[in-house]
């Protein structure tokens, strides 16, 4: 652990009596005393507490004008930038030019310039990336200086509302920013667990005395990055570097929704991105697999890895799970993987194979548990 890097609130953890493991170069909570399945049922019925400070933020700030910063930005992403409201967020996928996704991120248009929050196994890479394509326009700034949290939970508003009576007003992927007894926290309403919540950025010298603010209240708990993964696969969310990578395009993973219809074929702003031809092509045409939900019969999880077939003997490899566990809510083992597009209709019967015997799976809607935004 002593080779890894450290978030500021690492001395936490372990007073909080965290177990910490590698992630993306840090060492950093999985789980506290209270054990996954505990913090995902309390995510999910009061309010949980995330350290998410490996993530990457970055400030892009115009050399010319906002007009020339989102027409770079746009360029480099198969959704719209142009025409975001300030004061408000948006889901982005960076693309490659066979159609894969080099990450998703978020991105908020804060007045005089744009605010990026990317993961955190990916961030020297987007950066590099964002230097590369926006040098012309845009002054790239890492921000080195700032913890983020993430509060998320049906109680989230209230008990942050106590602290910044200001987040009562917004909604789900509006931004403020608003100076507090914790110098000025830059909020967005938005997670990764499918509930209402918040993501704060607050300055390193305050993160600790801010996050025990919150951990004062009742209703919160700290969450570690296991409870973390069973929200968001409940939630039906994506992680890079398992359900979505360079191979994978947004098509493929289902996430044509975040491509409005100025940037498909026929819109005003019509392609223009990484991977246009191959992207549009799966819009206008469909996809050779896309991204399913899977339940699985019984009580054995199927995790990360595991081949899914057409027949219970003989047959075809038709891909696999990229996400899977137990899902806590769900109260039984749930699953998203890849499968060709004749086999992606929910209600169909497919088998993984576990431990050398294949059990039957079926394709189901996501997400498996609904989200609980506020709109």
């Amino acid at each position: 652990m002593a080779e890894l890097a450290q978030t500021c609130l690492y001395s936490l953890h372990n007073e909080l009596g965290a177990k910490l493991v590698p992630f993306a170069g840090y060492a950093m909570p999985v789980q506290y005393p209270m054990g996954v399945m505990k913090e995902h049922l309390h995510t999910r019925a009061a309010a949980g507490l995330f350290d998410v400070s490996h993530m990457g933020q970055v400030i892009l700030r115009p050399r010319r004008d906002m007009a020339a910063l989102e027409a770079g930005l746009e360029a480099l992403m198969p959704v719209a930038v142009q025409g975001l409201a300030v004061g408000r967020q948006r889901y982005g996928l960076f693309t490659n030019d066979k159609g894969g996704i080099l990450d998703d991120l978020m991105f908020a248009a804060r007045g005089d310039h744009i605010l990026m929050v990317v993961n955190a196994a990916r961030k020297a890479h987007d950066i590099a990336h964002l230097q590369a394509h926006l040098s012309d326009v845009a002054l790239v700034q890492p921000v080195t200086d700032r913890a983020l949290l993430a509060l998320q939970g049906p109680r989230a508003e209230a008990v942050l509302a106590g602290l910044v009576p200001d987040v009562r007003a917004m909604r789900f992927m509006d931004v403020i920013t608003v100076d507090t007894l914790y110098g000025p926290l830059w909020i967005a309403r938005a997670g990764y667990t499918g509930e209402d919540g918040f993501e704060i950025s607050v300055p390193e010298a305050r993160a600790e005395d801010f996050a025990r603010a919150l951990l004062a209240a009742p209703d919160v708990a700290p969450i570690g990055l296991g409870a973390r993964d069973s929200l968001r696969l409940e939630a039906g969310l994506c992680l890079y570097g398992h359900d979505i990578d360079e191979m994978i395009s947004p098509v493929m993973a289902g996430l044509s929704w975040a491509i409005p219809k100025s940037r498909r074929t026929g819109g005003a702003r019509e392609g223009g991105f990484p991977g246009a031809a191959h992207i549009l092509a799966e819009l206008n045409d469909g996809p050779a697999a896309r991204r399913v939900g899977l339940r699985p019969e019984g009580r054995a999880p199927m995790r990360e890895g595991t081949v899914i077939w057409d027949s219970d003997t003989g047959g075809r490899d038709l891909g696999g799970v990229t996400s899977g566990g137990f899902g806590p809510t769900v109260g039984a083992p749930i699953a998203m993987g890849y499968v060709p597009d004749f086999a992606a209709t929910p209600g169909t019967r497919l088998w993984g194979e576990l431990r050398g015997k294949r059990l039957p799976v079926t394709v189901c809607e996501l997400p498996f548990h609904p989200t609980t935004y506020k709109r």
